[in-house]
Parts: C-alpha cells; structure tokens; sequence
C-alpha cells in the first residue's frame, strides 16, 4: 500500500516574509538556501540525534498547548543545543513563554515568532 514518508515542508503566510526569514536566521540560525526557504537536512538530525530525530504528525483535541498563540497550529523545532539558541533568542529580545521542561525524550523550551506563531524548541537527548 502507498504511504506517506514524511513530512516534505511547512509553508505559512506572514506580513513580511522578508522580515520573518531575517528573523528565524538570525534568532534561530536557519540559514536560507537558494530558493528562499528554510530547509532542513535530514542527514544533519539523524547524526546527532539518531533515536530521537523524527518529524511528529499529531492533530490535538484543541488549541490550547499553543497559546498564547491564536493560530490552530505549533512548530515543533529541533535544535542541537537549547540553552544557547535560548540565550541567543533572549538577546534579540525575545522573551520564553513558559517555563523549560526535561523529559526522558528530550528538553524543550518555548518561544514566538514575530508574526505570533508558539515555536517549541527540541532538544532530543543524545543518542
């Protein structure tokens, strides 16, 4: 049977798109390619996180775990290392919505992006 195998891209409106690509690149290091996206290598995730690294595809009962955004939807990040991309984010001036969390699969901390969307920042554990 045909099936899907992942998750091919994330593609969202903005009030100036120029803007928020300047904003995830210098707040959370994502470097745009030619094309003018944001793309992931899913080679760089594999070898640093190889048990943990997957794209998670999960409709929720309602909205709530992304306030304070109002959009229907979150984007779940994963990054190589929460504590310095959360400073970085901090000296840009922009503040974590809720507290820190560690689990037994990975750390995670919160964020908004300038056009009001909830980022969570993942940091699965080492493999």
């Amino acid at each position: 049977m045909a099936k899907v195998l992942g998750l091919g891209g994330v593609f969202f409106s903005c009030a100036d798109h120029e803007a928020t690509k300047a904003w995830y690149a210098r707040v959370l290091g994502m470097e745009p390619d030619a094309d003018g996206g944001l793309a992931f290598l899913h080679g760089d995730s594999a070898a640093m996180f190889q048990q943990g690294a997957r794209t998670v595809f999960a409709p929720f009962p309602d909205a709530s775990y992304f306030a304070p955004s109002t959009a229907p939807f979150m984007l779940n990040l994963i990054v190589d290392d929460l504590d310095a991309i959360l400073a970085r984010a901090a000296a840009e001036g922009v503040d974590e919505v809720q507290p820190r969390e560690e689990h037994p699969y990975g750390r995670f901390g919160w964020i908004m992006d300038p056009d009001g969307r909830k980022l969570e920042l993942w940091q699965p554990p080492q493999a």
